[in-house]
């Protein structure tokens, strides 16, 4: 029988991106992380202490809440990254450019992780806006 990717159509062939499988693992990683963040925020709100002891902005069971949705948000684009769903493309975009501005607020609290997710949201952004809009992850 004739079969494999030799005898498939190019329109049936799917573009396999490395920048795509990078930033659909990190949108999953870091989602992930963050849901420990946000649970870790809402059950042990002592934890994570600034200088003055309080964040910029909101109170921990707050930021708990903020931080474990957009966690579950990141772990679903993350996986849908890796399938070449447009939307989730989108969604980790987004959800790139929030983190961002959360971690910049986040910075008192915890500053070297803050920089770490902060490097890693820009390499997202990057991930997921390069490739074609037909490629998916490996």
């Amino acid at each position: 029988m004739l079969s494999g990717p030799q005898w498939t159509s190019p329109r049936e062939r799917k573009r396999v991106s490395g920048w795509l499988t990078f930033g659909g693992l990190v949108v999953f990683l870091v989602g992930a992380i963050d849901v420990g963040v946000g649970l870790v925020a809402l059950t042990r709100s002592g934890f994570y202490r600034t200088p003055d002891g309080d964040l910029l902005v909101f109170d921990y069971t707050a930021w708990g809440w903020i931080w474990l949705v957009f966690g579950l948000i990141g772990v679903v684009s993350g996986i849908g990254v890796q399938f070449g769903a447009l939307w989730a493309r989108v969604g980790a975009l987004a959800l790139a450019l929030l983190s961002v501005v959360g971690h910049l607020l986040f910075l008192p609290a915890y500053p070297l992780w803050s920089i770490v997710a902060i490097t890693l949201s820009v390499l997202v952004v990057y991930a997921v806006v390069v490739p074609p809009l037909e490629a998916v992850g490996a």
